[in-house]
C-alpha cells in the first residue's frame, strides 16, 4: 500500500452494525511536518500503523502502534541521530464525542491521522543522544571529544573562588 494523505481514513460501517466485532488493519501514510525541539519525523518516510478496531456499543475502540523513522541532532556533540519511534495508540471514536476524551465518527468513517500525529509528536525525543556514552564537544575549543581528545584543561574553576588562590596559611 502506498503512503499518501487520507490513507488513515477507514470505513467502519460493518463494525458499527455488529457490536463486539474486531478488525485488524495495517496502514501506511506520510505524517509530515512533525517536529519537537530536538528531533523531527524523517522527510518522505511513511509511518506504519498496526491497529485493531473493535466495535463497542455505538463506538469504535482503536488500539495499536504507529512506527515512524525520525532524525535529530545529538544534544552533546550536535552530530546527526536517527531512530525509529513506536508510539502507542488508544482512542475511542463516537457519534457524539466527549470533548477532550473521545474522537468523532465522521458518518461511518474514522480518521486516524490526528490521533497518529499526536501519538508520534508526544513520542519524539526532545534531547536525543547519538549514543549513551557520547563525550560531547569541548566547552573551551569546540572539538568533538568522540573523535579525539583535545588538550584543553578539564579542571573547572569557579571564578568566585579565585581570591582564595592567593591565601596562604602558615602551618
Amino acid at each position: 500500500m502506498g503512503a499518501s494523505r487520507g490513507a488513515l481514513r477507514l470505513g467502519v460501517a460493518d463494525l458499527l452494525r455488529h457490536p463486539g466485532r474486531r478488525r485488524d488493519e495495517t496502514l501506511e501514510a506520510l505524517l509530515e511536518d512533525l517536529r519537537v525541539l530536538g528531533s523531527e519525523v524523517a522527510r518522505r518516510q511513511p509511518a506504519h500503523l498496526e491497529v485493531r478496531l473493535e466495535s463497542v456499543n455505538e463506538a469504535v475502540v482503536v488500539r495499536g502502534t504507529a512506527s515512524v523513522p525520525w532524525v535529530g541532532e545529538c544534544r552533546r556533540c550536535l552530530g546527526p541521530v536517527t531512530g525509529t519511534l513506536s508510539a502507542p495508540i488508544l482512542e475511542i471514536y463516537e457519534t457524539h464525542p466527549t470533548e477532550g476524551e473521545t474522537q468523532p465518527l465522521q458518518g461511518e468513517l474514522i480518521d486516524l491521522e490526528p490521533v497518529a500525529r499526536e501519538a508520534v509528536l508526544l513520542g519524539l525525543p526532545l534531547a536525543p543522544l547519538c549514543r549513551d556514552d557520547c563525550a560531547g564537544l569541548c566547552p573551551r575549543c569546540g572539538a568533538d571529544r568522540n573523535q579525539s581528545p583535545c588538550d584543553c584543561s578539564t579542571d573547572v574553576v569557579d571564578a568566585r573562588w579565585s581570591a582564595l588562590d592567593d591565601l596562604r596559611l602558615d602551618d
